[in-house]
C-alpha cells in the first residue's frame, strides 16, 4: 500500500498516521480504494484465473486509534481484525469476478490458531501463498504449516520463491546459486506436504528489495535490474521443471541464453549472452565488479596518491609538481575508460527503462565512484596551479 498511502491525498487512510505501509481497515473508503485498485488491474487482465491481493507484513495493524478502540471490545483480536479485512477484500473480488480466485501472502495467517482460521470463513475464499526466499528453508516446518492450512479448510496452496532480489536492498548482481537452492528446497517442501494441495510456485523478482527479517519497501533503492536477473530466472525455471540443475539442464539454459559457460557460484560467466537485455547484464556486471574497486585502488592504494596527495594534502591543495605527472595521467585514463563504458550502459538502459529508473540506477551505482575520480582531478588541478608561497610553507 506504500505507493498509494505515501500520497498526501490518501494519507488519512493510514492505520498509523506516520507510516504509509498499513491501511486503516475501519474506514469504508479504505475498501473502496482497494476495490478501485483491483478494478484497474482486472481491466488490464480480463478473465484472469487468479488475483494476488497481497496482505503480508501488516506491521502496524491494530495500532491506529480506531483499531485500539475496536480491540478493547470483548473477543476482538488483531487476528480477527486481519481476517475480517482479508474476507472483505476477497468477497469484493469474488462478487465482481466470480471466476477469479484471490491469492494472499500467508505470513499474517501463520500464527493464527486453527480454530480461528476455520471459523473465519477465509479458507473458503482465498488461496494462501507460502513465501520464503532464503537458501536454507525449514523444510519440515513448511510441510507442517501446509498441513495446518489443510486442517483449517484451505483446499489449495501456493509456494513463492525468488529468482532475484531478496538478498540485499542494494544488490546489483544476482547470486544465482542462492536462488537455485531456494527453489530446489521448495521442491522438497512440495514432496513432503499434503498431496494435491500445492498448485504451483510463484517465482518473485523483487525490484525494490525485500529481505527476510529486514525492512525493505517502496522507499528502498533499486536492487538487481530485470535483465541482470534473467539468467537466474532461466536456471530456476528449468531446475523446477526438471527437478534439479544437472549438466543437461545447465546446457539447455546456456543454449537458451547464448552463454558458453554459465557460472552460478560467482558473476564471471563466459560470454555476454544473446538474450534480450544481455548487453545490460554484461555492462552492469563489469561496473559491479570493477568500477568501485578500480577507483579504490587508485585513491586508497596507489603509492603516489596515498604518499603525496593524501586527504591532508588535498584539503590544503599541496603537492610536489613531479607527483602531478605520476597521478594525473592515471586518473584521466581511468575516468575516460569508465565514462565511455557508462555512456554505453546508459544508452542500453534507456532502451529498456524509463528515464527516472536510468537516472536513479546510475546515481546509486555509478556516479559516486566517478565523482571521486573527478574530485581527485579537480584537487590536482587546483594544487598544481601557480600560487604565492605562504610564509609558513617550506
Amino acid at each position: 500500500m506504500e505507493f498509494v498511502l505515501k500520497h498526501e491525498a490518501l494519507a488519512h487512510l493510514r492505520e498509523v498516521a506516520l507510516f504509509p505501509n498499513t491501511l486503516n481497515p475501519h474506514e469504508a473508503e479504505s475498501l473502496a480504494l482497494v476495490g478501485a485498485m483491483i478494478s484497474q488491474v482486472m481491466e488490464l487482465h480480463p478473465g484472469a484465473r487468479w488475483l494476488h491481493v497481497g496482505c503480508d507484513e501488516v506491521y502496524y495493524l491494530g495500532e491506529g486509534e480506531a483499531s485500539r478502540r475496536w480491540l478493547q471490545q470483548e473477543h476482538n483480536t488483531k487476528a480477527r481484525l486481519c481476517l475480517s479485512h482479508i474476507k472483505a477484500v476477497a468477497c469484493h473480488v469474488l462478487a465482481r469476478h466470480p471466476a477469479t480466485r484471490p491469492l494472499v501472502w500467508d505470513d499474517m495467517l501463520r500464527a493464527i490458531p486453527e480454530d480461528q482460521l476455520s471459523a473465519s470463513g477465509v479458507p473458503q475464499l482465498v488461496e494462501p501463498v507460502l513465501w520464503d526466499y532464503g537458501a536454507d528453508l525449514d523444510i519440515h516446518g513448511k510441510a507442517l504449516l501446509m498441513e495446518k492450512y489443510r486442517k483449517c479448510g484451505f483446499l489449495r496452496l501456493w509456494a513463492a520463491s525468488a529468482f532475484k532480489g531478496a538478498t540485499g536492498a542494494s544488490q546489483a548482481l544476482t547470486p544465482i546459486e542462492h536462488h537455485l537452492r531456494n527453489n530446489m528446497q521448495w521442491l522438497q517442501v512440495a514432496a513432503r506436504g499434503p498431496a494435491d494441495m500445492l498448485q504451483g510456485i510463484v517465482l518473485t523478482g523483487w525490484q525494490r528489495d525485500f529481505a527476510p527479517f529486514e525492512k525493505y519497501d517502496h522507499f528502498s533503492v533499486l536492487c538487481e535490474l530485470l535483465p541482470v536477473g534473467i539468467p537466474s530466472l532461466a536456471v530456476c525455471l528449468q531446475s523446477l521443471l526438471h527437478g534439479g540443475f544437472a549438466e543437461d539442464v545447465k546446457a539447455k539454459v546456456e543454449n537458451f541464453l547464448g552463454i558458453s559457460n554459465l557460472e552460478i557460484t560467482d558473476f564471471t560467466s563466459e560470454g555476454a549472452g544473446s538474450f534480450p537485455g544481455s548487453d545490460i547484464l554484461a555492462l552492469v556486471t563489469h561496473v559491479g565488479l570493477h568500477l568501485r574497486s578500480s577507483v579504490d585502488t587508485l585513491l586508497e592504494r596507489d603509492r603516489y596518491v596515498t604518499g603525496w596527495f593524501s586527504p591532508y594534502h588535498r584539503r590544503r591543495k599541496l603537492i610536489h609538481p613531479v607527483m602531478v605527472q605520476h597521478i594525473q595521467p592515471q586518473a584521466l585514463s581511468l575516468l575516460a575508460r569508465w565514462s565511455t563504458l557508462v555512456q554505453e550502459l546508459e544508452a542500453a538502459l534507456h532502451r529498456v527503462f524509463y528515464p527516472d529508473t536510468v537516472e536513479e540506477w546510475l546515481e546509486e551505482n555509478v556516479q559516486p565512484s566517478l565523482r571521486r575520480l573527478q574530485g581527485l582531478l579537480q584537487d590536482l588541478r587546483e594544487a598544481a596551479s601557480p600560487r604565492p608561497l605562504a610564509a609558513q610553507d617550506p
